[in-house]
């Protein structure tokens, strides 16, 4: 490609009704301030980006809202089939529906898993926490194991988003000590837990025989707008 030729817009250019508008017999397009600039007066590499990032958003449009299409339709189809069961055997739901399901194709080589995951943060009792198992640490840092060490700093460390490692936080709970401070550290760990909702995922898979390994097909629910 020669970015010194004249530039010339593709015929297919479904996207150039957003960025191009046209006084009597010029082309403009619209710059940074809002102005509008003659395309005879823009150089061609900065047409080409423009057209670039144009056709790119318009295609992630279309992509995103077909997504949301088929997310919405998937988890109807779900739950229109836990229902049919559910009247099927006479019981009555009482709530949301809960817990996690796998859905397998008569052959065994398609699946489809829904797992529901709790949303959780961190009350104040955290900060208790964090003291106690501070003032331990401190007190046994002549003989204590530097796994220990390591596991109590990464459990408390906050990432660029400002969340704690909820992961790490989970090991730490885990550590058996007897020690009466370490005991209640815990406990103010785990009644600083919160249950603020939960967010149901479907996940697809597929293999080629019955008894092969599934392979993941890989579509990004969770990130896409309108979550469960």
């Amino acid at each position: 490609m020669n970015l010194d030729t004249q530039y010339i817009p593709h015929t297919d250019d479904l996207w150039r009704k957003d960025r191009i508008e046209t006084v009597g017999e010029t082309d403009y397009l619209r710059d940074t301030r809002g102005a509008l600039v003659p395309r005879d007066a823009i150089k061609a590499e900065d047409q080409l980006l423009d057209e670039m990032v144009h056709k790119l958003i318009h295609y992630a449009r279309q992509l995103s809202a077909q997504i949301d299409r088929f997310k919405g339709h998937s988890f109807e189809d779900v739950a229109d089939f836990q229902d049919l069961l559910v009247e099927k055997y006479g019981a009555k739901r009482k709530g949301g529906r809960k817990g996690n399901v796998t859905f397998t194709s008569f052959d065994g080589c398609q699946k489809v898993v829904v797992q529901v995951a709790d949303q959780i943060e961190f009350g104040p009792e955290l900060e208790a926490a964090k003291l106690l198992v501070d003032e331990c640490v401190r007190e046994w840092s002549e003989g204590s194991r530097s796994e220990l060490k390591v596991l109590v700093e990464r459990a408390f460390q906050v990432d660029k988003e400002g969340k704690i490692n909820r992961a790490e936080l989970f090991s730490l709970a885990r550590v058996d000590i007897d020690d009466d401070r370490w005991r209640q550290a815990m406990a103010a760990l785990k009644d600083s837990i919160r249950v603020i909702g939960s967010r149901t995922y479907m996940r697809f898979y597929e293999r080629d025989t019955p008894d092969g390994n599934w392979r993941a097909i890989t579509i990004d629910l969770a990130s896409a707008k309108g979550g469960a």
